[in-house]
């Protein structure tokens, strides 16, 4: 189990070197998500600011700070019996080739509330992170089927 910290507004915290991440929503700089996710993330391009609150406020975040600065974002839309989403991750442009979106998948996939789950799921562009992670192709993806509304 990964070492934790558990702050009185919810989550743990774990650090490597100067960077720490963490499960608080009050620590979450909504501005520079909102920013990131609607001007440069190739799946929430043009997400109204209310999407983004509704969408923190039911899923399990993860943010990655260097210091008082956030640097990084995940969210997971999980029931924390079976099943888990991983969307909206990144690490800012001027933080990556330093491991930090490995280390956060690793521990996202390492929170108490993810364990024993029967599948968790993600949608990329570029698997190369997510199958260091332990993620594979879908082994049936004539299975999986969607309901996608891009302007919503």
């Amino acid at each position: 189990m990964l070492p934790s910290n558990e702050a009185t507004t919810g989550g743990p915290e774990l650090r490597r070197g100067a960077y720490e991440l963490s499960t608080r929503r009050d620590r979450l700089d909504l501005d520079l998500v909102h920013r990131f996710l609607s001007t440069e993330f190739w799946d929430t391009l043009g997400m109204r600011r209310e999407v983004l609150e509704r969408a923190v406020e039911r899923s399990l975040c993860f943010g990655v700070y260097d210091g008082d600065r956030q640097v990084g974002f995940a969210r997971v839309v999980t029931d924390g019996a079976t099943f888990a989403f991983v969307t909206d991750d990144f690490i800012l442009p001027a933080h990556r080739g330093q491991g930090l979106g490995s280390w956060m998948m690793r521990c996202i996939l390492a929170h108490p509330t993810l364990q024993g789950l029967h599948r968790v799921l993600l949608v990329t562009h570029d698997p190369r992170l997510y199958l260091k992670s332990g993620f594979t192709p879908l082994s049936d993806p004539e299975s999986y089927m969607e309901l996608s509304d891009p302007g919503a």
